[in-house]
């Protein structure tokens, strides 16, 4: 849980939006990830490089990629975006701050919240609401897009061959989670 300043100076505890939440059926388990770090990054190819060393993190160039290290993952996102989380504790924003070159790095950490979706079923789960094909052969392990879940945005990330982490705005983190162990209970079925 994230400390938050307050008038009196004394620091309050923050709970995530729907932090905690979990449910499993028989064949997939959607849960809430803890709080992570995020950021929305744009750069000419030119800059790729400086960034990439500043991040501690390759930047993927190539379309439905991404690349992990040390508690930290981007994924490409169009030919200049990528979005960057860090799990570890770090600050992204703040490091992309020290790559000299031509870039645009915007803190998303507040805005945007991660389900995990697990399990034998997890990929009939998710596509009960998003239209891409989520085969391990069209969708390996590694990958990611910008697509949707029923009526809303999501960024997916393939983290394993059963294992899904669905990034999505805090605002539409109820019907995501909602939607997600609805159709958990349809794969079961």
């Amino acid at each position: 849980m994230a400390k938050a300043a307050t008038a009196a100076g004394t620091a309050a505890l923050r709970r995530p939006a729907q932090a905690g939440r979990e449910f499993s059926a028989s064949a997939a388990k959607v849960a809430m990830l803890p709080p992570a770090e995020r950021i929305s990054l744009r750069a000419p190819e030119a800059s790729v490089a400086a960034l990439s060393k500043a991040l501690g993190v390759k930047l993927p160039q190539a379309p439905k990629t991404s690349a992990s290290a040390k508690g930290r993952t981007a994924l490409w996102l169009g030919p200049d975006e990528w979005l960057v989380i860090d799990e570890a504790g770090g600050d992204p924003l703040a490091d992309a701050a020290k790559a000299k070159d031509l870039h645009s790095a915007v803190g998303i950490s507040h805005r945007n919240v991660a389900i995990a979706v697990t399990g034998a079923g997890a990929e009939a789960t998710i596509n009960a609401g998003c239209p891409q094909d989520l085969s391990l052969a069209a969708f390996p392990v590694g990958a990611c897009s910008r697509t949707v879940l029923g009526k809303i945005e999501i960024v997916l990330l393939r983290t394993a061959a059963d294992a899904f982490r669905v990034e999505c705005w805090r605002s539409f983190s109820d019907y995501a989670f909602t939607f997600l162990t609805d159709a958990a209970r349809d794969a079961a079925a």
